[in-house]
């Protein structure tokens, strides 16, 4: 998939809602999480998906992913074959370097190995990860380690890369090293969906979605 084909994508999320149990329609919207959600993703945009703790943040993700399939409306994935999902705990191989995490994607693909690091060095650098390069996993700290699983999620050239609570583990300083960072999603043309609580990642997205509008 070429840059070109990237910025064709979107998802297109036409009266989406929710509720906790498929079997409980109840059009009053007493057991909705959300109902009524009517938006289009588009590439290069980094949407910061936002709303109390229950109000059906990561469902929504699952259901944008085509993992759950929402009891109301529909949602309509156009080039988007390919997502990655980046967790709340980064998980990583620990002895293996920063590097080696994200030329993996490149080597999979069928790059040699020196295209591989030459690309994921450019993605290190940024999320301000050049100089960690051969850093060991289980040496960074727990920002460095998001920011890394953010850029191997790049690194697989997704056109979709959902992103659930960055930095709901991380402690304030560290939460703001990733969120620093974040503008770098936005030049990936990708189509990037955060599920945040934080404010500061709120506010370095592109766009929001607020869930208590759909409420």
């Amino acid at each position: 998939m070429n840059a070109a084909d990237k910025t064709d994508a979107m998802v297109l999320l036409h009266d989406v809602g929710h509720a906790f149990h498929a079997n409980q329609r109840g059009h009053d919207g007493a057991d909705m999480l959300f109902h009524g959600l009517t938006r289009r993703l588009d590439a290069g945009h980094v949407y910061a998906l936002i709303g109390p703790s229950g109000s059906g943040k990561s469902t929504l993700l699952s259901i944008i992913a085509g993992w759950i399939a929402p009891l109301e409306g529909s949602v309509e994935r156009v080039h988007c074959e390919q997502l990655h999902w980046v967790q709340q705990n980064p998980h990583g191989v620990a002895h293996r370097s920063a590097l080696d995490h994200v030329a993996l994607p490149f080597i999979a693909r069928g790059e040699r190995r020196e295209a591989a690091n030459r690309h994921a060095l450019g993605l290190l650098a940024a999320f301000g990860l050049g100089s960690l390069a051969m850093r060991r996993f289980c040496d960074l700290s727990g920002g460095e380690a998001q920011r890394l699983m953010l850029a191997r999620g790049v690194a697989t050239s997704p056109q979709l890369l959902l992103v659930d609570e960055p930095t709901a583990q991380l402690d304030r300083h560290t939460a703001r090293e990733v969120n620093d960072h974040l503008h770098a999603l936005s030049r990936s043309g990708v189509i990037v969906v955060i599920a945040t609580h934080d404010p500061d990642t709120r506010d370095a997205c592109t766009d929001v979605i607020d869930l208590r509008d759909y409420q």
